[in-house]
């Protein structure tokens, strides 16, 4: 018989030995009907796609509203990041941060929606925590997005998305507050009931400024008929245009600079929540929530290009030429217009903000994809969302794939300590994500 040190010794190496195994293990690939999944088997490095054809037909299970009750962080709890990978908090005690956006000197703006007004946060690059933390801007009305103008390293303005309109403050490299009055851009977006996120980018030329905005409603419901009738809507608007309390909503809207010569710039995005431009396209990108009550893995939120011209559906069609039976037979003049998103999520995660990396601290690979967080579900019987994914690209193209980066936020079926909203690349290559759970900024190194 083996002396008990022995023993002892051996299991600590054998213990060693599946602790490094599980640290190195090849992460698990999921597909179809497996990479719906929910909260329980995510896991960073878990990567996942689903297809088209992998949807289950509308109401192949029941809607079910399960909505999440925010707790304090538990003791003990951290978000789980991939092996090599740290993460701590960077900024707490905030206020419900919502899009984060790093300024061309590195500053970090971050807007407290909620609370209308807009925060920055200074560190050096390295620094675990800022050094100045200063409302730049208040008495604003549900902030979203934000934008330097122009591009490039000497910014003039810092252009805000509110609820009902765009503004901009008078902006110069450093400033901690804003340097004078705001100035109204866009006087007016639409407003009343449903999604009150609109964010704002500006093309890499400098001529248009996009903004998006969600829909009124889930579903449309009780939209009627178009004024004068379908056939002379359709001849008089562009694609996919939708009318009533939907007018200009669903859709991502284009400006110049000065908030004039409005256009639709896509359509049929029911709550384009977060906005990017690819660095290596100039392309813009959409992170979307699409709509409830179809069943539990109907109908996947979506990470994709956005074309200008193009219509990707809602209300009358999903994820391509699916009809939504809601409004079935309504549009068939569409059925084969739609444009189908490129990277499908699961159902219900509520996908929010989006940015793309660039920094020199991750590993070679990660540069040029994408982060997107996802703020968590309510619609859904097994909690799905509340994390950080990667969105996978190659030769600058999406692959379809998605990766689980950032989890942990979720404690049981019915509680959850964060929810994630924005992402940001700050200056030294940190990724950068805000929960508005608990009112705190993360910070990602590798």
């Amino acid at each position: 018989m083996a002396k008990p040190s022995l023993v002892i010794a051996m299991l600590a190496s054998l213990t060693s030995t599946i602790v490094l195994a599980t640290a190195w293990a090849e992460p698990a690939r999921l597909a179809g009907k497996d990479a719906f999944g929910s909260w329980e088997v995510d896991k960073p490095g878990t990567i996942r796609l689903i297809r088209p054809q992998d949807l289950p037909a509308p109401g192949a299970t029941h809607s079910v509203a399960n909505f999440s009750r925010v707790v304090a962080k538990p003791a003990g709890a951290a978000p789980q990041v991939p092996p090599g990978f740290t993460i701590s908090p960077f900024a707490t005690g905030l206020s419900g941060p919502r899009i984060i956006r790093v300024a061309p000197n590195g500053d970090i703006f971050v807007a407290e929606t909620h609370a209308n007004r807009i925060r920055v946060l200074r560190a050096a690059d390295g620094a675990t925590q800022p050094v100045e933390n200063v409302v730049f801007a208040s008495g604003l009305n549900r902030p979203f997005g934000i934008a330097f103008y122009p591009n490039g390293t000497d910014p003039r303005w810092i252009y805000i998305a509110n609820a009902d309109s765009v503004v901009r403050f008078p902006y110069h490299s450093g400033d901690l507050k804003a340097a004078g009055a705001s100035e109204i851009v866009v006087p007016s977006l639409p407003r009343g009931t449903g999604h009150s996120t609109r964010d704002i980018v500006f093309t890499p030329d400098d001529a248009r400024m996009l903004v998006s905005v969600g829909s009124a409603s889930n579903d449309a419901e009780g939209m009627g008929d178009p004024p004068g009738g379908l056939e002379k809507w359709i001849a008089g608007h562009p694609l996919g245009a939708i009318w009533g309390e939907e007018t200009d909503r669903a859709a991502v809207l284009a400006f110049d600079p000065q908030g004039k010569n409005k256009k639709l710039f896509a359509t049929g995005i029911r709550n384009c929540v977060g906005l990017a431009i690819q660095p290596a396209t100039g392309v813009a990108w959409c992170s979307t929530n699409e709509r409830d009550g179809l069943g539990d893995d109907l109908v996947p939120d979506y990470v994709t290009r956005v074309s200008e011209g193009a219509t990707y559906g809602w209300p009358w069609y999903y994820i391509g030429s699916h009809e939504d039976p809601h409004h079935a037979r309504q549009r068939p003049d569409l059925k084969d217009k739609v444009t189908p998103p490129d990277v499908l999520i699961e159902a219900h995660s509520a996908s929010l903000g989006l940015a793309f990396y660039e920094g020199s601290n991750f590993p070679a690979d990660y540069r040029g994809d994408a982060f997107a967080a996802e703020h968590g579900s309510w619609n859904r019987s097994k909690r799905t969302g509340y994390k950080i994914i990667r969105i996978r690209m190659k030769d600058g193209l999406p692959t379809g794939e998605y990766e689980d980066f950032v989890t942990g936020f979720v404690v049981n079926d019915s509680e959850v300590w964060g929810r994630p909203v924005g992402v940001a690349v700050a200056h030294d290559g940190a990724l950068l994500i805000s929960e508005d759970g608990n009112g705190t900024i993360w910070r990602i190194t590798h």
